[in-house]
């Protein structure tokens, strides 16, 4: 991720629906007060239909993330559909795509809507051009990396490149601590391919859980996302073999983007702490049953 020292630290605050998040925390002094404080504020994205309807109609793909696309009358009605959520939206589609210390802004009648650049993944898109293939698939990817089912924060460590093929830059502070594989994010959600999540290591055991479901549980757990099974089965590693550089699917290959989570946002049935909402009441020892932990339901 970039910021005025530029890291691939993410607070993950996109969630699959729409209720309110905790406020960011840090307890590790990992690096998450750089571009991560783009995020810190609101509510998270409503990953429905207004995603997938929105960037296909709205004019940004064609007209580009600069003031010509915010501008134009497609955009304005998009917008208006449903302001909330196209304001939420917006946020994490310009964090992505957009450099950090950059900012795009929108004025609606009764209100001026700022957001603020992160990542810069589509650096011609957002000057103004129309989004291209990659472009259009690494933005895909950030959001869909970005999902959280709980709407609860998690810091990650985005790696990958950009459109234009450069890495995202890290710090050991930050390879150092966020050293559990996850997942790999990909689709193209422009031309309504949809996006995919695949595991980066075994699946999570019965007693473990994570906030993180999207990648590493089984089954499609975050819809619209479709979980196609290991990453290491679909997916090209760069030549260090820390992230994926190529994924393919349907017979279509895209560019995605890897992620890392930290050892203790993994919860485990047994621990001692009821871990909610990703651990419940039960009377067995698997994370959605956790006696030891949550006790038994009333």
């Amino acid at each position: 991720m970039k910021a005025t020292q530029v890291l691939g630290v993410m607070l993950l605050v996109l969630t699959g629906g729409c209720g309110p998040v905790d406020e960011p925390v840090n307890p590790s002094g990992a690096p998450a007060h750089t571009a991560a404080q783009a995020l810190e504020e609101g509510n998270g994205l409503a990953f429905n239909g207004l995603a997938f309807n929105g960037l296909a109609f709205n004019g940004l793909a064609f007209n580009g993330l600069a003031f010509n696309g915010l501008s134009s009358a497609s955009f304005s009605s998009w917008f208006q559909q449903h302001p909330a959520e196209s304001n939420q939206f917006m946020k994490y589609l310009v964090h992505c795509s957009v450099p950090a210390g950059q900012t795009r802004t929108y004025s609606d009648g009764t209100a001026t809507h700022v957001w603020n650049g992160g990542l810069g993944l589509a650096p011609a898109w957002s000057n103004g051009s129309p989004a291209t293939l990659e472009e259009q698939q690494v933005v895909s990817a950030c959001l869909a990396s970005l999902v959280n089912k709980y709407g609860r924060t998690v810091l990650i460590s985005i790696l990958g490149t950009n459109a234009l093929g450069r890495s995202i830059p890290t710090t050991a502070s930050e390879r150092g601590s966020f050293t559990l594989r996850e997942g790999c994010f990909f689709g193209n959600l422009f031309n309504g391919e949809g996006l995919f999540a695949g595991n980066d290591q075994g699946m999570l055991f019965p007693e473990q859980s994570s906030l993180r479901a999207c990648a590493l549980s089984s089954g499609n757990a975050c819809p619209p996302l479709t979980h196609v099974g290991s990453c290491h089965a679909r997916c090209q590693p760069d030549i260090t073999g820390s992230y994926f550089i190529r994924c393919t699917v349907n017979g279509v290959t895209y560019h995605p983007l890897t992620t890392r989570l930290r050892p203790q946002d993994i919860s485990t049935c047994g621990d001692g702490i009821c871990q909610r909402p990703n651990e419940s009441c039960g009377t067995g020892n698997r994370a959605d049953s956790c006696k030891r932990d949550c006790g038994v339901c009333d």
